[in-house]
């Protein structure tokens, strides 16, 4: 099915695509709940990250807007792994529990890894857990990373054609760039993943019709490294704390001070978007792009947990 954009302009309306997300996974949870069966989605969060809680807070309100049960468990920086796994393995076994979400970062990132080695898979609404990553890879999705997820699903409701495309993702993470690089490569994309160590990043990035900026250092991506036309999807969230970086960035932007001057900061992404746009074909702001998307994949793929829980 054809679905037509959300607007004619170069924006990439990621909050849009995500209510419309949101909006399907509400009428699958009403079905549910005709069966009987209550979709619950659990956040654990460990430590008082301020980001940490914004997100939380996020996840958790779209969770209930589209009916699931929410729930957050907030754990001390000072719990254990030990404790960590109780919790994990009591979730597990938790009937009314269809989701877990274990916000990321952990106050000690190494914890991460077997932490999800332990969560039930079915469960596993991030798709961090080793099975989920190998049925990822082979095609066989069960859940996907959410932000990959979420950039896919917009790309698809935009009409932005995959197969052929040459796609560039700057970034090798786990949670973003190897998955998005699946993701690409199993709609037919031609995919090149580059990183810290690639030579001559720019020449490389213009060569996308799609290029992905998942590396997680504000702007870097100018338009030195953007083909004309091409599709740029900005996946970095980066925080601009003084005035100059702010001015460097948005010069003459009233907003932006503004924001600074009342929050301490303004959001930026991986890519600079004020260069950049004259440039890019497409392009996702930040905030309001790929993040909305992210949150609206988190209670897609509960919803989907549910169902395959439930038969």
């Amino acid at each position: 099915m054809i679905v037509e954009p959300v607007s004619d302009t170069k924006i990439l309306d990621g909050k849009a695509h995500a209510a419309a997300i949101g909006e399907t996974s509400r009428l699958q949870v009403e079905a549910l709940r005709a069966r009987g069966v209550q979709p619950g989605l659990v956040v654990v969060l460990v430590g008082d990250d301020p980001a940490s809680r914004i997100y939380v807070r996020n996840k958790a309100a779209a969770a209930e807007k589209a009916g699931l049960r929410a729930e957050t468990l907030r754990l001390t920086a000072y719990t254990t792994f030990d404790e960590l796994a109780r919790t994990i393995r009591i979730l597990n076994e938790r009937d009314d529990v269809d989701g877990v979400l274990v916000q990321l970062p952990l106050p000690r990132p190494e914890d991460a890894a077997p932490l999800f080695d332990l969560l039930d898979p079915r469960k596993d609404v991030d798709g961090f857990h080793p099975e989920n990553v190998g049925l990822l890879g082979s095609g066989r999705i069960r859940f996907a990373p959410c932000t990959p997820a979420g950039i896919l699903e917009m790309l698809r409701r935009e009409s932005i054609p995959l197969a052929g495309a040459h796609a560039v993702v700057v970034g090798r993470s786990n949670i973003v760039g190897k998955p998005m690089a699946s993701l690409l490569l199993q709609n037919d994309a031609t995919v090149t993943i580059c990183h810290s160590k690639t030579r001559n990043l720019p020449s490389v990035c213009r060569s996308a019709d799609l290029l992905v900026a998942a590396i997680g250092r504000p702007g870097t991506i100018g338009p030195e490294h953007v083909k004309e036309g091409a599709i740029v999807i900005d996946v970095g969230m980066n925080a601009l704390r003084t005035a100059s970086d702010v001015e460097r960035f948005f010069p003459g932007d009233g907003k932006r001070r503004e924001m600074l001057e009342k929050k301490g900061q303004t959001l930026i992404g991986d890519v600079d978007f004020v260069r950049v746009l004259p440039v890019a074909g497409r392009i996702t702001p930040v905030p309001g792009g790929v993040g909305p998307l992210t949150v609206a994949m988190l209670v897609s793929n509960t919803v989907k947990a549910a169902g395959l829980r439930r038969g």
